[in-house]
């Protein structure tokens, strides 16, 4: 309902299956969902972006409908470096060398490193409402403490975490988790979409989430540590929701980002929540429609 003509199906990579959404025609166009949602947060704008574009909307490993590989050595296997890897394989597979993409939280932060790692087949990206995971480890203060108390607690070694959200009901720690992360409530969720995040939030999708946690911590920041100084060139467009973030980090997003990429040719705050494909949905259609052009 959410996704009219667009194909339903399942994708083999090296670790695993993934599920996947396409359709439309046109240029290729990545959209990479974030926690604790699934590809359905595209729901708003995926149809109308259909028509300009072939828009691919994956299931991140251990997330949605997607496989749960196995953590490896220090969580490698849910390291954003192989998450990344995932979509490349989904892209190669549909013929597309080079494509525009866009993520959204841990969507950005996989998209973030598949541009370090393979600038060359990324047109133009977007990265929505994240800060680099290497200035979040190295810069925290009190307020991200408290507001994202999540990327404490879900590291923690399995099953802890796991065992606590999985001990409320989907829908209760879904619909808490977002309004304390969207800073702006939840009068933009529709009952169809709550109701498809909380079918795709079972154990599966917890551990894999947990396990996704617990890479950024370890060897998500040995690789960008080594990758401190290495800058995106692409082209990039950068939002974020303004309401959703600390003052002090809300305000300082653009110059954050200065310091980690090169080309950064549009960017704006928006007056939402964390969760602004939902929330704004007719602006960021606008900013993409505007910004992914050849």
């Amino acid at each position: 309902m959410f996704f009219e003509n667009f194909t339903l199906t399942d994708v083999a990579v090296p670790g695993g299956t993934m599920r996947l959404r396409h359709g439309g025609s046109g240029p290729s166009l990545l959209l990479v969902h974030g926690n604790p949602q699934n590809h359905t947060c595209w729901y708003k704008i995926a149809a109308r972006l259909a028509k300009n574009y072939h828009v691919i909307l994956p299931d991140l490993r251990g997330y949605g409908d997607s496989s749960l590989p196995e953590p490896g050595t220090d969580h490698i296997n849910y390291s954003f470096r192989a998450m990344s890897e995932d979509l490349l394989e989904i892209m190669d597979q549909l013929g597309y060398e080079k494509f525009f993409v866009a993520g959204h939280d841990r969507g950005a932060r996989t998209t973030h490193r598949m541009c370090m790692d393979h600038p060359g087949r990324i047109i133009k990206v977007c990265l929505m409402d994240i800060v680099p995971n290497h200035y979040v480890w190295t810069h925290t203060t009190k307020n991200w403490a408290i507001g994202t108390w999540h990327w404490g607690f879900m590291a923690q070694p399995e099953p802890f975490p796991e065992r606590l959200i999985s001990a409320v009901p989907a829908e209760y720690f879904l619909k808490t988790r977002m309004v304390i992360r969207g800073g702006t409530g939840l009068g933009f969720l529709t009952d169809s979409a709550l109701a498809e995040y909380v079918r795709c939030y079972t154990l599966k999708t917890i551990t894999g989430s947990c396990r996704d946690y617990r890479a950024t911590a370890t060897c998500d920041f040995v690789m960008d540590t080594a990758d401190k100084d290495k800058k995106l060139a692409m082209p990039l467009m950068l939002l974020w929701g303004a309401r959703g973030h600390p003052p002090e980090r809300a305000q300082e997003f653009l110059n954050i980002w200065k310091q980690y990429a090169t080309n950064i040719v549009t960017w704006e705050p928006l007056p939402a929540g964390h969760y602004m494909q939902e929330e704004m949905p007719d602006n960021i259609y606008d900013h993409y429609m505007k910004f992914f052009v050849a």
